[in-house]
């Protein structure tokens, strides 16, 4: 049996681990701020609109690049560049808006810098895992990563409404440049060799190339591919994060604070469902995992959309975020199992940037269609979509159905 602490065991897991928590509690209080300053200062929800298009613009090329720079040169001194690049971004905008300095333009500026460094930082961290990690311990691994990250969704945002509310946002994005900094010194402590070995016999590549390598590579991948297009279409049908605002207001006649109970059980259900798959790492069958997690993660969607009261609203969407837990976790080790080193840079890559995409665009899709027929029906009709675009990939992608691992329970 598994220990569900096993990857601690490690002493450079301990330091990703806590370069991926740093990380992703700036992040959170990066958003969090940027949006608040802009609604504060404009008073125009358009304009803080907008930094999901300065998000989208900037992440897609970046993670591309990300991921091809993090199979050339060490992935230890990018997650240093990247959290650097965040913290100077970050402490800038403190010190701007102390001096009454700071205009919407330059949060755009921060906001653009600070998205494109997280997309910098993310494969090369990705790709660490399986150096440090055993093959046998690698979902435990994974699913301790997505434990984390939901941790950090909630106390995130606890530590930024704590702080702007005691003091003010000059001192949220001073601290978040603070929790950047000491990130971005935390990689040189890893031992784990950061740079791929290259092969003396192979010619040279240019970065575009090896991008274009990437990309073919994932294509003509024998489980990638469909892993992929299964997130996408769940996600693109269903994503419902980005609007919560709408979703409670739609479903359950609430405001502010039914968002943020629905936001804390969705966030909750996701560390559960951690929890969940950490139990079954000694599940061989990984790819019939995915596809279980997905025909679940579809009819808990009726449910969602059919709940009478905020209680059941938030019980429905905890089991949502448990089930997409489950299915986070069992991609990334099939990444880590399947792709030889050189290459998980960019696997990585493509699979947050399919990730990321499929995340905007759902977004997009729930929201005109809240707007249209209403957000039970919207949850329902992405239930039906899930569904359905689960049984597709069940029906013709054979290699996932038959994946397996080699890992065991301990």
């Amino acid at each position: 049996m598994s220990r569900p602490c096993g990857a601690f065991l490690y002493r450079d897991y301990r330091y990703l681990w806590t370069i991926l928590m740093l990380g992703s509690i700036g992040v959170w209080m990066r958003i969090l701020g940027t949006a608040q300053w802009l609604l504060d200062e404009t008073g125009s929800a358009y304009l803080v609109g907008l930094i999901g298009v300065v998000q989208l613009v900037v992440q897609i090329p970046m993670t591309l690049w990300a991921g091809t720079l993090a199979d050339r040169v060490d992935r230890k001194r990018l997650m240093f560049l990247a959290h650097s690049s965040t913290a100077v971004a970050l402490l800038a905008l403190g010190i701007l808006n102390s001096l009454d300095q700071l205009s919407p333009l330059m949060v755009y500026v921060g906001i653009a810098i600070t998205a494109g460094s997280h997309m910098l930082a993310s494969p090369s961290r990705s790709a660490l895992v399986p150096i440090i990690i055993p093959e046998d311990e690698l979902m435990l691994a994974a699913s301790t990563d997505t434990a984390s990250q939901n941790a950090a969704a909630i106390i995130g945002p606890l530590i930024f409404a704590a702080v702007a509310v005691t003091t003010n946002l000059t001192v949220v994005f001073l601290l978040a440049g603070t929790i950047s900094l000491v990130a971005c010194v935390l990689p040189f402590f890893i031992r784990a060799k950061g740079k791929v070995d290259v092969d003396e016999s192979e010619p040279p590549m240019s970065q575009v190339e090896q991008t274009r390598e990437g990309i073919t590579y994932v294509a003509r991948h024998p489980i990638l591919p469909g892993l992929f297009l299964l997130d996408i279409g769940i996600t693109t049908a269903s994503f419902y994060r980005e609007i919560l605002p709408v979703l409670a207001l739609g479903l359950f006649a609430g405001g502010a604070s039914a968002t943020g109970m629905l936001g804390a059980a969705n966030s909750a259900g996701a560390i559960l469902g951690s929890f969940l798959a950490l139990m079954l790492v000694g599940v061989r069958a990984k790819g019939m995992l995915v596809l279980y997690a997905s025909f679940a993660y579809g009819l808990i969607l009726f449910g969602f959309g059919t709940a009478n009261s905020l209680w059941v609203g938030m019980v429905m969407i905890g089991l949502l975020g448990a089930a997409d837990a489950v299915t986070v976790a069992v991609r990334q080790t099939t990444v880590m199992l399947t792709t030889p080193d050189k290459m998980r840079g960019r696997a990585f890559a493509l699979m947050i940037l399919a990730a990321q995409t499929a995340n905007n665009i759902g977004t997009i899709w729930v929201g005109a269609w809240a707007g249209s027929i209403g957000a039970g029906n919207t949850m329902v009709l992405g239930g039906v979509i899930s569904i359905t675009a689960t049984a597709v990939i069940w029906w013709i992608w054979k290699p996932i159905r038959e994946f397996r691992s080699n890992e065991a329970g301990h």
